[in-house]
């Protein structure tokens, strides 16, 4: 069992779209595309940075609206119990100072993501990613490491990192990534996709 790793996205599938809550927030409808909708995501970065430029708008802002986000109901006690079986990172898009909030909620989990790069007046000015395919390499470098890996998520983003691993799972994917992967497993609850990754493991 302990050569497992199971590596998890963090928007939708443990806490809610931190841009999608500040569109709300912030009443700019724009801001509300996700991954989801684009899977382009130095295009989809760029588009936000270009946005919150025009409205005046910066981190303080973006860390206001996360400070209210709460993980989505038994996100925690999911990662928990999940963290009992074996070791669990969350690979995830999302940038260092938006995640660092989210983290103390659930535990302080492992979390691999990127940078934004901010001027001193808060003005986020660009972004620094990782590495190239940030959630496929990271998978791919566990393994090179003696690892197997488990992973889930939601998105288009997510898919290589699923499919490159021993076992992967859809959670709470929109209908149209579903009917696009008809091989993967998908689940709505954390109980189902708790005993898929159980299960993998022990196959």
């Amino acid at each position: 069992m302990s050569m497992y790793v199971t590596c998890l996205d963090l928007e939708s599938v443990l806490v809610p779209e931190i841009w999608i809550a500040f569109a709300e927030e912030t009443g700019i409808p724009e801001l509300k595309k996700t991954t989801r909708d684009e899977p382009d995501y130095d295009k989809l970065m760029n588009y936000r940075i270009g946005i919150l430029k025009e409205h005046g708008l910066g981190l303080k802002e973006i860390q206001e609206t996360i400070s209210k986000i709460d993980p989505m109901p038994g996100a925690k006690e999911f990662l928990d119990k999940l963290r009992d079986l074996g070791q669990v990172i969350i690979i995830s898009d999302t940038f260092t100072q938006f995640a660092k909030p989210l983290m103390k909620k659930l535990g302080y989990p492992t979390i691999f993501c990127n940078t934004l790069e901010v001027a001193p007046n808060g003005e986020i000015t660009g972004f620094k990613m990782r590495c190239e395919k940030s959630k496929y390499t990271t998978v791919r470098a566990l393994q090179s490491m003696g690892f197997e890996t488990i992973a889930s998520g939601d998105s288009h983003n997510d898919l290589a990192m699923i499919r490159a691993s021993k076992a992967g799972f859809l959670f709470k994917s929109p209908d149209s990534i579903k009917a696009e992967n008809p091989d993967l497993d998908a689940f709505e609850t954390y109980d189902e996709l708790y005993e898929a990754i159980k299960n993998a493991m022990t196959e």
